[in-house]
């Protein structure tokens, strides 16, 4: 497969340059049905192959962390890789051991990226940022990030180290939940790493109303997915995808295309499980949607108008 040239972005303030689209490992892991390890190794290869090195898994990605250390021997100098601290214990004692064991499974003595996989208000943060400082002391990570922290939670935890990223949910049909996180990195030059880019497959062009989906999909208990709520969302990416193909693409690079758009946005995660999900969602990466055709895109989808598209200097 011919390489992709690939825009980079710095992440944060001094960080990494990373491409803007990140492959996304939550699926591989069996999070959205099971995946043969095998298939799973060389989709993650034959996105590495096309230009997209940065890879985001978490210790709560099912055998994620597992499938990508197999997939990156020989070549971890090729990725910028990046795991989560999940669960509730962040304790220092649970930290040392988490990160240990993803370094096990990720064959690699380093991790670039650390992440916060979401605040635990019951630790407190300067206590949890002190366990990854140390982490940081012993070589064991490069660059911190936090994931799901409002903008409040962010300013906290940058009082006790510097954070170089922040990983939201954001997508084009729920724009206005992440506003204010977005704004706020984008001022405070940290790097935004944009998750549920396809809303979990709401902006996939693959499923309508009725669709059952397997026991080992966590997606049959979402509201999302049920009854009038997907019946409104449906007819909503209908038209997204009629207008995507009048401009000879899909919804599925719409919906990353309109991510990328926000230039407070350093990478968009995108979840594949195939080669052939690679190859297209490599596609999405030289779309440039100009201003009017995000207002196009902001009439169909309705609600309000972000800022971002109004601000000319954004």
């Amino acid at each position: 497969m011919p390489v992709v040239v690939m825009e980079y972005r710095t992440l944060g303030i001094c960080g990494p340059k990373v491409p803007t689209i990140c492959f996304g490992a939550y699926p591989i892991g069996g999070g959205l049905g099971t995946v043969d390890e095998n298939q799973a190794i060389n989709t993650v290869q034959s996105a590495i192959e096309s230009g997209i090195t940065f890879i985001d898994t978490a210790e709560s990605y099912g055998t994620s962390e597992t499938i990508i250390g197999k997939a990156i021997t020989g070549r971890r100098h090729e990725v910028t890789l990046a795991t989560k601290l999940s669960g509730s214990d962040h304790s220092d004692t649970h930290i040392q051991s988490a990160i240990n064991n993803s370094l096990k499974y990720l064959k690699t003595d380093y991790i670039d990226l650390y992440q916060l996989h979401s605040p635990q208000p019951k630790w407190p943060i300067e206590h949890t940022m002190a366990s990854l400082i140390k982490l940081k002391e012993q070589g064991k990570i490069r660059y911190i990030g936090v994931s799901n922290f409002s903008d409040l939670q962010t300013k906290e935890a940058m009082k006790h180290i510097v954070i170089h990223s922040s990983q939201p949910r954001y997508n084009m049909l729920f724009p206005h939940l992440e506003e204010s996180t977005l704004d706020f990195c984008k001022k405070s030059g940290i790097g935004v790493i944009a998750h549920s880019v396809l809303a979990k497959g709401l902006l996939g062009g693959k499923y309508s109303p009725g669709h059952k989906f397997a026991v080992d999909d966590e997606r049959r208990l979402f509201n999302f997915f049920r009854g009038q709520l997907f019946i409104d969302i449906h007819a909503v990416t209908t038209k997204l995808s009629e207008w995507a193909k009048s401009h000879q693409r899909d919804i599925v690079q719409l919906a990353i295309a309109w991510v990328l758009a926000n230039k407070a946005v350093t990478s968009a995660i995108v979840g594949m499980k195939t080669i052939d999900q690679v190859k297209h969602v490599t596609k999405a990466a030289d779309w440039k949607l100009s201003r009017g055709e995000l207002i196009e895109i902001h009439n169909l989808i309705g609600g309000l108008q972000p800022s971002w598209i109004k601000d000319p200097t954004v």
